[in-house]
């Protein structure tokens, strides 16, 4: 029979897996659409189309063409292109479940920062989703929805504070974390409750012979272009996590608000190329900058709880059971001799100037809360320490798995 902790981890990667292969899929048409869309050649007999244009892929030559509004008739065959965007969003809830709610002691609540019970946590998480999308939705159907830049502007800081009050509660990783939920959500509700239905509008239009109403078109364009800025900064959030450069110090909320701004310059590149209107390399020379300061601002010092504040700490509940467990006290000195050299607030190990993943293992409170990921990278496998560069042995790996199964049952 498998164990809890290891299938735990299995099914984590699996999420993580199928997250990835479906934003894989969903910015692959997204950035094929906005590229395709600039590009439309608009001379010749269009016959009643907006634009075309000639490709060739895989052998064989592809004549596409767009009409602004609709075609004089409804195709018998229409693909929807929506499920990339929905799955992206679903696998991507779910990861956060796994990770930042399950293991919410862990990766989820600071309580440095704020005193808050790990449920309390975890409704901050799920409501923050959805007010945010709303607030974004009634700004973009207000008057600000005519002038698309002061538009862009308002969103703009609209991310920044979502990033400096997610700063304010959460770990630094679920803050970044969050603030790309937060934008992958608004970009996902942007396809199912503004682009589709407009869409569908358009098509029940056709098919009831009416002429149909140009403005949806127009709408879903403004929230189509947002999702294309967007689109950048959403990935660096999601590798976030692995660089704690990024997540762990304590400029992390500036940070990501230079990566949104990073995003729009690369995509200002790449959309006036596509769209024939130049390259435009000056934007290649402000994102270097924008990533020179990004990198200044990560020489910053960890935001984190005092060491002696860690050691007077009581063991956090949902820890308590591995601290309380047989052979928690020889686990505590296997893991001070071998791992804390680089676990800690102040690594000592040549070449470490940042605990790995901001993870600290200097306290027996930090060991027990990070009971199921010691067992996992050192006793269940071997991926910690990395090369084994502080020689532990296999007894004090068996050591590792007798004091997890003890503490489990």
């Amino acid at each position: 029979m498998f164990e809890l902790a290891i299938m735990w981890e299995w099914m984590g990667f699996a999420v993580r897996w199928l997250h990835v292969i479906t934003a894989i899929a969903w910015i692959g048409s997204s950035f094929y659409f906005i590229a395709l869309d600039l590009g439309l050649r608009r001379e010749g007999d269009l016959r009643g189309a907006d634009g075309e244009e000639w490709q060739v892929h895989g052998g064989g030559f592809y004549h596409v063409r767009k009409y602004l509004v609709a075609p004089e008739a409804m195709p018998e065959h229409l693909t929807w292109f929506k499920w990339e965007s929905y799955s992206t969003w679903l696998s991507g809830a779910a990861l956060l479940m796994i990770v930042y709610w399950a293991g919410g002691e862990l990766y989820l609540i600071d309580a440095a920062k704020a005193d808050l019970t790990l449920w309390q946590g975890i409704l901050i998480s799920a409501a923050s989703l959805t007010v945010g999308w709303l607030v974004y939705d009634v700004l973009c159907k207000s008057e600000l929805g005519k002038y698309p830049t002061a538009l862009m502007l308002l969103l703009f800081g609209l991310l920044v504070v979502m990033g400096y009050g997610y700063n304010q509660i959460f770990t630094g990783r679920a803050m970044m974390l969050h603030l790309g939920a937060f934008t992958a959500t608004i970009m996902t509700a942007n396809v199912f409750f503004i682009i589709m239905p407009n869409q569908r509008i358009v098509v029940a239009d056709l098919q009831a012979g009416r002429v149909p109403d140009a403005k949806y078109g127009k709408i879903a364009k403004l929230r189509s272009t947002h999702n294309n800025y967007l689109t950048l900064p959403v990935i660096f959030l999601m590798l976030s996590n692995h660089y704690p450069l990024a997540f762990a110090t304590q400029h992390n909320w500036i940070i990501a608000a230079l990566v949104f701004l990073m995003g729009v310059t690369i995509r200002h590149f790449f959309n006036s190329m596509h769209g024939r209107k130049g390259m435009f390399w000056w934007t290649w020379a402000v994102t270097a900058i924008l990533f020179i300061l990004i990198m200044w601002l990560s020489t910053s010092p960890f935001q984190h709880t005092p060491l002696e504040e860690a050691e007077e700490a009581a063991v956090p509940a949902a820890a308590r059971q591995f601290a309380q467990a047989e052979g928690f006290e020889d686990v505590t000195d296997i893991v001070l001799g071998r791992c804390s050299m680089c676990h800690a607030r102040e690594p000592f190990y040549d070449g470490i100037h940042r605990a790995p993943k901001a993870v600290f293992l200097e306290t027996p409170a930090e060991i027990a809360l990070a009971a199921r990921q010691i067992y996992v990278q050192s006793g269940a496998s071997h991926a910690m320490p990395p090369a084994n560069v502080s020689f532990m042995e296999p007894e004090e790996r068996a050591a590792i798995v007798r004091w997890f199964k003890a503490a489990e049952g």
